[in-house]
């Protein structure tokens, strides 16, 4: 077992884990944090992403003891301070970037990386960014509005 301590969502949190423990085991099982998603565990559907020292990566690439120092961002981190919606949420809420539910923590981290970096993307760009992210229910098309319209609040 090894001893972790990171910032999760400007909190320090501290575990124990053993070495093969994923980021996206840590923060649901231990942290109880359930909005990162475990979907494959391969890397190939992205519901798991998270934003590690601001930089967005699947929770399930990564060990828990990897993350030990670093600050983590989780979907429940991007929701104002009074619990509303963040802008990235409510654009997707609003713009029906949602159907099943299962993608769109993935979906919404993905977004807030993207716009960290490019503040009005294109829907080429947007596309190109989201590739790693599998929405099952095919929902595309509104999720490219959502991030639009994220884009466009935000700029």
């Amino acid at each position: 077992m090894s001893s972790i301590t990171m910032t999760v969502n400007g909190k320090t949190v501290s575990g124990e884990v053993e070495g093969r423990t994923l980021l996206s085991q840590f923060l649901r099982d231990d942290l109880k944090l359930t909005g990162t998603h475990i979907g494959c565990d391969t890397s190939q559907c992205g519901s798991c992403t998270v934003h590690v020292n601001g930089n967005a990566i699947k929770g399930c690439t990564m060990l828990a003891v990897e993350a030990d120092g670093a600050d983590v961002r989780t979907i429940e981190g991007m929701a104002n301070d009074d619990g509303s919606l963040g802008i990235i949420q409510a654009a997707f809420q609003e713009h029906h970037g949602l159907q099943c539910g299962f993608c769109t923590p993935g979906m919404v981290m993905a977004a807030a990386d993207l716009l960290e970096h490019n503040a009005n993307p294109s829907e080429v760009e947007i596309r190109k960014h989201l590739s790693g992210n599998i929405c099952r229910c095919t929902g595309y098309h509104n999720i490219i509005k959502s991030i639009q319209a994220a884009a466009a609040q935000l700029g």
